[in-house]
């Protein structure tokens, strides 16, 4: 089945620096406290927007970091953005996310606010981000954005660590009234550690406690690197509902993963399938994001999911699901490979028509 983002994206993601005053454990860019010399340029960030901005159908652009906070043209860039494109911002909670600039990005035309919550209590989330403070700084924000009404998202990665508090955090984020809990499945890159990654029987038992915890709740449930989630949500009969909606930016209309409507720009220009999966693909000092986007072959690869090996490449969720290109990477090397942290067996009828399927094919291209 050919990938309705062969074209375009649907989420571009930029880091716009890796400097950050945090230092969190699972940090995939093993952030720096000062910036590097060689990021894109304002002038650079700029062309890159309106390269962003001209593709069709438009994607979503997102500011991370390490912390986008740390870029004293952040203002600039994100109401340049703004004018084009749909731009949304995660910086990281410290000091420097002060209440007037909070108000001063709003006013510049962000859509959304993006915040980490890796746990339930000041003392999970300070250890996560190795920052004392830094939960209490996140609350104040988050008090801010529902006074202006700037749609709120969360982020949570979730590992050995948190993972008795999930429930917990999910509760305190839709209190505070976000759009979006994106529930982050640890992927031992950075930072991150394999031995805090939950195996492939946690995975389950908590993408199966989110479907029906989405059930519960006003805000949209959504997973990163456990594609996984949308097989659970069709196996229990869940609906995902896109709550999001509501604050302009909305879902995609097919699943989205590594390099297959979904791509990276590092802080130095250089272009990834995510950033959990650390294979460059180009740079935009050199062609245009769109190009790169449309003919690397590494992200063709991964938008052809016939190409995926062992069982994820005769799993009747292929489509659906996929498997986490970037854990697989990152488990074996390769990333066309078996996603290791999925427990589902591919139904046999299905894996065997899809065998013979292969074999025609082949005959067909040998012929």
């Amino acid at each position: 089945m050919t990938s309705p983002y062969e074209e375009s994206p649907f989420i571009v993601i930029w880091e716009t620096t890796r400097a950050c005053d945090l230092h969190c454990r699972h940090c995939r860019a093993a952030a720096i406290p000062m910036r590097n010399p060689a990021e894109l340029s304002t002038d650079q960030a700029m062309r890159l927007i309106d390269d962003v901005a001209a593709l069709r159908p438009q994607p979503l652009f997102v500011l991370t970091g390490g912390d986008p906070m740390k870029r004293p043209d952040l203002v600039e860039i994100v109401r340049y953005a703004s004018k084009r494109v749909r731009v949304s911002i995660t910086p990281s909670a410290t000091p420097l996310v002060t209440d007037d600039k909070i108000r001063e990005l709003a006013a510049a035309g962000l859509s959304r606010w993006a915040f980490s919550i890796d746990g339930a209590t000041a003392d999970t989330h300070d250890c996560f981000r190795g920052q004392p403070g830094s939960f209490q700084c996140t609350l104040d924000a988050v008090s801010t954005l529902q006074e202006i009404g700037l749609p709120l998202q969360v982020n949570t990665t979730v590992s050995r660590i948190n993972r008795e508090e999930l429930a917990e955090i999910g509760q305190l984020v839709e209190s505070m009234g976000a759009v979006l809990w994106s529930v982050f499945f640890l992927v031992a890159v950075g930072r991150g550690h394999l031995e805090e990654a939950l195996d492939a029987y946690e995975t389950e038992e908590i993408l199966r406690w989110l479907a029906r915890f989405s059930e519960t709740v006003r805000m949209d449930i959504k997973t990163t690197e456990a594609p996984q989630y949308r097989r659970v949500l069709k196996q229990l009969g869940v609906a995902p509902r896109a709550r999001g909606a509501s604050s302009g930016i909305g879902r995609a209309p097919r699943p989205v993963a590594d390099g297959d409507g979904f791509v990276f720009v590092s802080h130095l220009g250089k272009v990834y399938p995510s950033g959990f999966l650390p294979v460059a693909c180009g740079d935009v000092r050199e062609r245009p994001l769109s190009e790169i986007y449309r003919t690397s072959p590494l992200l063709r690869d991964l938008r052809d999911r016939s190409l995926l090996r062992g069982k994820c490449g005769y799993c009747e969720y292929r489509e659906a699901c996929g498997g986490s290109r970037a854990r697989a990477y990152a488990v074996t090397g390769d990333a066309l490979e078996s996603d290791p942290y999925c427990s589902h067996l591919p139904d046999p009828e299905f894996a065997r028509q899809q065998r013979r399927e292969d074999v025609r094919a082949m005959r067909v291209a040998s012929s």
